[in-house]
């Protein structure tokens, strides 16, 4: 265990997490007193700050056992130093610390937000050049050239892309249905086995139906730009169902102004011909057929119940009923993968050709079996830069260029997610919910709607997560999201 004593409450997020970055087999404990035990901890990090319009000091002091000082570095700053200048100069303070103890540096420097391109996108709105904002970002944060030229790359796409959104009058639209064929290993989503589930579905679509007729009224000023239908997995549901929620949502919403409709049609063992047609029958633009891995051994292991050759085959069908704008999702790091394994998928993967790909670095997240089971995996996952270079060649090889990016806490080699497209084929939805800069309604159980407001403020309005729950409470559900799109005011809805 590492303990962190701090001499005030304040940046323990950002403090914790990259003290995580460095250490990430450990148990990092937080605290703002001595340790009353010493014994537990293998390091103590002891950070001090004050801040103030006379003075202001940064210090941080690295212990081992027995109270023996390891590394110490303190800075002295300017009077008057503002919080977010203080964060800053006190995490660089940290890195420096301790990538000088460990002979570590990290590919995203003292970075610890999920949203590395906000910072280059904001750059770019004040009309800071390229240059001028990598050289910000390595010295701000100490990232690295590669990463530092993604990200800005990555900003610079999704400028493009989203020239033609309207943040302000317009919104995006998620449906969530949480059901799995089989719960992975790693998935921390709340979904839940389709079998379980089975015999009250339709009682869920008459649930989120309700929402929908809700959603759809209350946005009917508003142009509709992109819809999602995620989970889970979307094509749980039989196709009969899934063209009953498709009609639904044609006749709530107006599509006047749509640019994008993806399904995430998900785990190929959910796949029919049956159920590609009615998609293909409703217009939808954009799907999804995530393999993870095209390695049967690592399919198995992690509780994808599927085989390599029922995902070529689900995606040969697709192709043959004309969908032209297919993503892939890949996970890099998953146990017993290294760049052998990772080589082998991408091979595969090329054969089919798809029009984008997404690869997530592994995050191993609280709520997941694998979290559970840590101990008997541990060792038997990691994330290296020559896997994510080799995903990285694959998609310039592949004509794709990287359009969106985001991170998460605890992944692998602390890595990023990225997605690769051909031109025209980029996931507008997936841009627009990383970047926050349009509301999106988010409709079905563990849905999260975002309203984005004028004065750049975000509210979140969240449904329950458990499926009983969401059945039982969907009344409440609605008055969530008309409390907080209204401010509390029926406005005759």
């Amino acid at each position: 265990m590492i303990i962190v004593q701090l001499n005030k409450k304040d940046f323990e997020y950002d403090i914790h997490s990259l003290v995580k970055a460095f250490y990430q087999d450990e148990n990092v404990k937080i605290c703002y007193e001595p340790p009353e035990d010493e014994t537990e901890a293998s390091l103590i990090l002891v950070i001090s700050y004050e801040a103030g319009k006379e003075k202001a000091r940064l210090e941080v002091g690295l212990f081992g056992p027995g109270g023996r000082l390891l590394l110490q570095m303190e800075e002295e700053l300017p009077a008057g130093t503002d919080r977010k200048e203080t964060k800053n100069r006190l995490k660089r303070l940290l890195y420096r610390l301790l990538s000088g103890h460990t002979g570590r540096t990290l590919p995203w420097g003292n970075l610890t937000g999920i949203r590395p391109v906000k910072i280059p996108m904001a750059l770019m709105e004040k009309g800071l050049s390229n240059g001028q904002i990598a050289e910000y970002m390595r010295n701000t944060y100490y990232t690295s050239r590669e990463k530092t030229a993604l990200a800005v790359a990555v900003a610079n796409q999704e400028r493009h892309i989203l020239r033609e959104i309207d943040y302000k009058n317009g919104y995006s639209l998620y449906i969530g249905i949480p059901f799995c064929p089989s719960i992975c290993l790693y998935c921390s989503f709340s979904s839940s086995p389709i079998a379980l589930w089975k015999n009250q579905v339709d009682q869920y679509l008459e649930a989120l139906f309700k929402e929908i007729e809700f959603g759809g009224g209350a946005f009917a000023g508003r142009k509709l730009n992109t819809i999602y239908i995620g989970g889970g997995t979307p094509t749980t549901l039989e196709a009969e169902q899934m063209d009953r929620l498709l009609n639904k949502l044609e006749k709530s919403f107006s599509y006047s102004h749509l640019q994008e409709f993806t399904v995430e049609a998900g785990r190929p063992d959910s796949i029919t011909r049956e159920k590609l047609q009615v998609l293909k029958e409703h217009g939808i633009t954009r799907i999804s057929i995530n393999p993870q891995t095209m390695n049967q051994k690592t399919l198995d292991l992690i509780g994808r119940r599927h085989t390599v050759e029922e995902t070529k085959e689900a995606f040969a069908l697709a192709r043959s009923l004309g969908f032209d704008n297919i993503n892939m999702d890949l996970i890099a790091g998953l146990p017993g993968e290294g760049t052998e394994e990772m080589a082998h998928t991408l091979e595969e993967i090329s054969g089919l050709d798809p029009d984008s790909v997404t690869v997530h670095s592994l995050a191993v997240k609280r709520a997941s079996r694998l979290h559970m089971l840590l101990e008997e995996y541990k060792g038997t996952f990691a994330n290296t830069e020559e896997i994510m270079e080799l995903a990285a060649d694959y998609a310039r090889r592949a004509g794709m260029f990287p359009y969106y990016l985001y991170r998460q806490k605890n992944m692998a080699g602390n890595f990023e997610n990225v997605g690769y497209a051909k031109a025209g084929k980029a996931g507008i939805y997936n841009i627009l919910i990383m970047e926050e800069v349009q509301s999106i309604l988010a409709l079905g159980a563990g849905a999260s709607t975002k309203m984005v407001w004028a004065s750049d403020r975000i509210e979140r309005i969240e449904n329950v997560k458990d499926i009983r729950s969401y059945l039982e409470r969907i009344d409440e559900m609605i008055d969530r999201k008309r409390s907080g799109i209204y401010g509390g005011k029926d406005a005759g809805i």
